[in-house]
């Protein structure tokens, strides 16, 4: 196998997608360490509604780390799930991490489904003021009362350059435009610097997006949350028994509020499994879509199960 020259490696993909294996051969392949790039992996006794890799924390070359069959899996089992975890928060991490790797001799691999915390580290993010809870909730009262054309008409009428790129229905895109134009005291589209949409530094990086066929994923997804579905109300239970509030950043993360939900009887088992379904492949397409507009990355498209195997395309990523 001839390689080409080492840079760091971004595997990104919807949840369910099989990133983490694909990470894992990339890691054996290459000798390298992993970065989680994911919302809800960070968490400590989130297991089973997060889909962690099983590991477990030891002493190693990386000083104490969790390890994955032997590799360190970074940011991953590290946080308590009453503590916020954000893009800036990722990135201060990855800036350390990175160059630890390569001194240790390693290869760093970043993985993950998370785009803003891939856009954050490699492109960076524009300073925007925080979202305004109050706003919000006041503008989406406009929307529910008036349409949401008069809402976009308000944008239009504070920046026209924003409103003729943001279609009338993309309501949350026009509430944050008007957001930023109030609270920033200037039209959004002077804040917006455009770098949101730049390409991936394929100087400094080698970007790949893997894609499943929708269908294909979606039994995936399914398969998952049946399979682990027991495993996952027992961890939340048990987190409750420990005091953990149900609004907890941890507890907010993608499927939990379902399952808080079954266990409170609200919802019946089936309908937990349908609203998760549901909601993983909502956050799916959003996923999707937001890594199809970095053009320069390597697309790796699977639209049968067979064609899934993580050895072979590590091995695809690493010649391609």
């Amino acid at each position: 196998m001839s390689l080409k020259p080492l840079k760091p490696i971004t595997l990104m993909g919807a949840n369910a997608s099989g990133k983490t294996e694909i990470a894992l051969q990339l890691a054996r392949q290459l000798g390298g360490e992993i970065i989680s790039a994911d919302s809800k992996q960070v968490y400590r006794l989130l297991e089973a509604g997060t889909a962690k890799p099983a590991g477990a924390w030891a002493d190693s070359p990386a000083g104490r780390a969790y390890l994955v069959e032997g590799i360190p899996y970074h940011l991953v089992d590290t946080l308590d799930p009453r503590s916020a975890w954000d893009a800036g928060s990722f990135v201060k991490e990855v800036k350390r991490l990175i160059p630890e790797i390569w001194q240790r001799g390693k290869v760093p691999l970043m993985a993950g489904g998370t785009g803003m915390y891939v856009q954050a580290y490699w492109n960076g993010l524009d300073d925007l003021p925080p979202a305004d809870p109050e706003l919000r909730a006041r503008l989406a009262a406009v929307a529910e009362t008036d349409g949401r054309a008069a809402l976009h008409s308000q944008l239009a009428a504070m920046d026209p350059e924003a409103a003729a790129k943001i279609p009338v229905n993309n309501i949350q895109r026009v509430m944050r435009a008007i957001e930023i134009t109030q609270l920033a005291g200037k039209p959004a589209s002077q804040v917006w610097s455009g770098k949101f949409f730049t390409s991936l530094p394929a100087h400094e990086g080698k970007f790949v997006f893997l894609k499943w066929a929708k269908e294909l994923l979606a039994e995936r997804v399914k398969l998952r949350t049946v399979t682990r579905f027991e495993e996952w109300a027992a961890e939340t239970r048990e987190l409750l028994k420990a005091g953990y509030a149900e609004d907890c950043p941890g507890l907010k993360t993608l499927g939990y509020p379902q399952m808080l939900d079954y266990l409170a009887g609200r919802l019946s088992k089936p309908d937990a499994i349908k609203q998760i379904v549901s909601a993983s492949m909502a956050y799916a397409k959003r996923q999707n879509t937001w890594f199809a507009r970095y053009r320069n990355a390597q697309l790796i498209e699977l639209k049968s199960f067979t064609e899934y195997d993580p050895a072979a395309i590590a091995e695809r990523i690493i010649n391609s």
